[in-house]
């Protein structure tokens, strides 16, 4: 049983609460209607996830790991290709690539975005590189208009992961609008979470999202005549509706996150734990609009699972996005990277430690994440001084 001043990274539950109602009579609709797949709030989703992702097409799927793999499916990604993808990630980004047995290139990271390092992308790119899967990290784009740029000079596709940064923005240009298509997921966790698995890809080629279409349906078009090898990867109407009900609620929910993220600047710079202190606080590009998905702060006197320790020991939640890079991932070690080929995402993997974040996340909670952060260090001092 939580304490009473336990704080949990995240309430599902209580971010929902308010909408129950909402919830309620959107389901009933679903229920009444007997139009369980394919039904009219699936089509009104994705036409709203289009317009709010300033994209021309959106196409349903069955969750974010779909989405990424029917985007290098539609594109014909297969054995014999390179795909570029940073390692410092979630194991989607690059299963979706080993999946259609291609080789994933791991790029190294930007230590303060976390994103893709921008400037290490040229020097990747070679005679069989496919395609380039930047990640939206943490709700902050990458720099995509330059990895769109450097992209179309080699004639390769742009899949924009933006599974954790819907609503997010770069030069003011939407997470999903800037390549050749946007995947994103509806996992409940997510800024626009759902209450199950749940998926979207966006582009602005209307032949290509239709191609994405065919490989989600079984690649059959008629019904039982198959163009393609597809996938079986719907998006339930039940699903859809939640999601509708919620996507009028998330630029609210993203403003929440927003002004969570700005307390806590002023807090743990308040507590002395920044300048000169043991925790690096997140930074935003200043070309940015982040909707922060994560909190994501450094400990980088080596001390970080200690510090975890003691916040979880007082009822604080936190979590490691991420401890183990993709390179070295048991699963992915016969690419061969070494120790040391990717520094900086080691060294973040180190570091980094996710904090609460969530829109309905107190005043008082967050004042407490910041206090036991401070207690910790203060006792590590007492203990120091003894």
């Amino acid at each position: 049983m939580p304490g009473p001043n336990s704080v949990p990274l995240l309430d599902v539950n209580r971010d929902n609460r308010p909408y129950r109602e909402e919830f309620m009579s959107a389901l009933a609709g679903v229920l009444d209607s007997g139009r369980f797949l394919f039904g009219p709030d699936v089509v009104e989703l994705e036409s709203e996830v289009a317009k709010y992702s300033q994209a021309q097409f959106a196409v349903g799927c069955a969750s974010g790991s779909d989405a990424l793999l029917l985007a290098l499916m539609a594109l014909n990604i297969g054995p014999g290709d390179e795909v570029i993808v940073p390692s410092f990630t979630f194991f989607a980004s690059v299963s979706c690539i080993t999946r259609l047995g291609a080789t994933p290139v791991f790029i190294d990271i930007d230590p303060d975005t976390y994103n893709m390092d921008v400037d290490q992308l040229d020097s990747l790119i070679g005679p069989k590189t496919a395609a380039i899967i930047p990640v939206h990290l943490f709700g902050q784009c990458a720099r995509i208009d330059r990895i769109c740029q450097i992209a179309a000079e080699h004639d390769i596709p742009v899949v924009e992961d933006a599974a954790q940064s819907i609503g997010a923005a770069y030069h003011s240009r939407p997470a999903g609008s800037w390549g050749t298509v946007g995947c994103f997921s509806f996992y409940p966790t997510k800024n626009l979470g759902g209450m199950g698995d749940g998926g979207m890809l966006t582009t602005n080629d209307e032949a290509f999202a239709d191609r994405l279409r065919l490989f989600a349906g079984h690649g059959m078009r008629p019904r039982y005549y198959h163009k393609v090898v597809g996938i079986n990867s719907r998006l339930d109407t039940f699903q859809a509706a939640v999601l509708r009900v919620k996507m009028n609620h998330l630029p609210q929910a993203v403003e929440g996150r927003r002004t969570n993220a700005t307390r806590y600047h002023h807090l743990f710079r308040e507590a002395g734990l920044v300048e000169d202190g043991p925790v690096t606080l997140p930074v935003i590009d200043e070309n940015a609009f982040s909707v922060w998905n994560q909190y994501s702060i450094r400990i980088a006197d080596g001390r970080r699972d200690e510090v975890r320790q003691y916040l979880a020991d007082n009822g604080v939640g936190s979590e490691i996005y991420y401890p183990v890079p993709m390179h070295q991932q048991e699963c992915f070690e016969n690419i061969g990277f070494k120790a040391g080929d990717l520094s900086e995402t080691e060294r973040a993997s180190r570091e980094i430690l996710n904090l609460p974040i969530f829109p309905s996340l107190t005043v008082e909670e967050q004042n407490r994440v910041v206090e036991v952060v401070g207690q910790f260090y203060q006792s590590g001092e007492a203990k120091k001084a003894a």
